[in-house]
């Protein structure tokens, strides 16, 4: 005796599965009534995605079809008008499962981000033979942040795809592996000048000896990597010879720190993340930045006083570029974490071992040829923007603050 699908050859078979979809106002209650007609039919969930844009719900559910196709679809029908939205039933498709290789977060930054730049980040993420399969909400303001969810690429030739594209779009975008590093604790480590604090110190002490103007232009041509770091470094400071030593502490009084810096160690140190500054400036300015911020370690030069004066030399060995990768390796071992699992961020020359060597470099509003070089590069004011490549949003971060009674700015509306 055949059964009633061989005697219909000309019916189409049942569907595996089904893709049930959802859209209209959020409201409670919506999600339980779903799933409470899906329950009468007896249907396994296979996948789910559900996400509120400006109070408008969609949900996305991936279910095993019953034998009554037609039956669960009359009942969600019902279920859907009585909530006042629109529904979608078709068969689904495809392996529901992420592929294990080939899987990245894209992040993208832009002040403002236009459908336009999106637009080409997304074709170029096509372009490279891959799929977005989710977009995240990092931040709104003051920059807006999205994480892509990426697979079918390799990270590197990604990145490579994506670079040239953000910069004709005058966006930031950074690519990830999606692997655990990104949620283990890690070890910061930031240059201080212009990347941490806004300015250059020795600049700023070379105001009090008349001499603001020619440090700078050196300060400038080394960032660049034109000049020998160490050798550049002592001709600057031999400048400062005889500068009183109370010029250091006005010096620091009038340090603005880069938009972001507050928050973003206060919401990494809650998540057990260490933190080290590693600097070509001087250990007088760098040590009392260390207490008063809640960095673990530091490493920076020393500014020879006598008698109550600069002498216009340095104390020991210069931290230049190869000391500063070499301070992160020691740091790591100290801290017990691999190398991979360190963050490096900085914006000169003289960085750019200390990027090279940890597992994610940052360039924060660097020097081309550092941009070109780092693994991922920031260029708006706003140093927290960084947490945002690290999987953690905006609403998280005000969420953490609010708990400990920190206050933080009202976002516009």
């Amino acid at each position: 005796m055949s059964t009633p699908d061989q005697s219909r050859p000309d019916r189409a078979p049942r569907p595996e599965t089904l893709l049930i979809t959802l859209t209209g106002r959020e409201r409670p209650g919506v999600t339980s009534a779903v799933f409470a007609t899906l329950g009468r039919a007896g249907v396994e969930v296979v996948d789910l995605e559900q996400i509120v844009l400006r109070r408008r719900l969609i949900l996305g559910l991936l279910v095993t079809a019953p034998a009554d196709v037609q039956g669960l679809r009359q009942d969600l029908q019902a279920t859907a008008d009585e909530l006042a939205m629109t529904l979608e039933v078709e068969p689904g498709s495809g392996d529901t499962t992420q592929p294990s290789h080939g899987r990245a977060h894209v992040t993208v930054l832009g002040t403002p981000l236009t459908a336009a730049a999106m637009a080409a980040v997304a074709g170029r993420i096509a372009d490279a033979g891959a799929n977005i399969d989710r977009i995240e909400r990092m931040a709104r303001y003051p920059v807006t942040a999205l994480d892509l969810h990426v697979s079918g690429a390799a990270p590197d030739a990604l990145r490579a795809e994506l670079a040239a594209e953000a910069a004709r779009q005058g966006i930031d975008v950074a690519v990830q592996p999606a692997d655990l590093l990104r949620r283990g604790m890690r070890l910061i480590v930031m240059d201080v000048d212009s990347t941490l604090i806004q300015g250059e110190v020795i600049e700023m002490i070379a105001a009090h000896a008349g001499c603001e103007a020619e440090v700078a232009e050196v300060t400038e041509r080394a960032m660049r990597g034109e000049l020998d770091f160490e050798e550049s470094l002592r001709s600057r400071v031999a400048l400062l010879e005889g500068v009183p030593a109370s010029a250091l502490h006005e010096v620091y009084d009038s340090i603005q720190l880069a938009p972001g810096a507050r928050t973003m160690v206060r919401t990494l140190r809650r998540l057990g993340y260490r933190f080290a500054i590693v600097s070509g400036g001087f250990s007088q300015i760098t040590d009392r930045l260390a207490v008063e911020l809640g960095i673990h370690f530091t490493r920076a030069n020393e500014l020879e006083i006598v008698d109550g004066r600069l002498t216009g030399r340095i104390v020991g060995r210069v931290v230049d570029r190869a000391g500063k990768a070499d301070a992160l390796r020691e740091f790591a071992a100290e801290v017990g974490v691999d190398v991979a699992s360190t963050i490096a961020i900085g914006d000169g020359a003289n960085d750019l071992d200390m990027l090279a060597a940890a597992g994610l470099g940052i360039a924060y509003n660097a020097k081309p040829a550092v941009r070109d070089a780092a693994d991922t590069a920031v260029n708006v004011p706003y140093l927290d923007t960084i947490m945002y490549l690290l999987g953690i949003s905006r609403e998280e971060i005000e969420a953490a603050d609010s708990a400990a009674g920190v206050t933080t700015p009202a976002p516009p509306v």
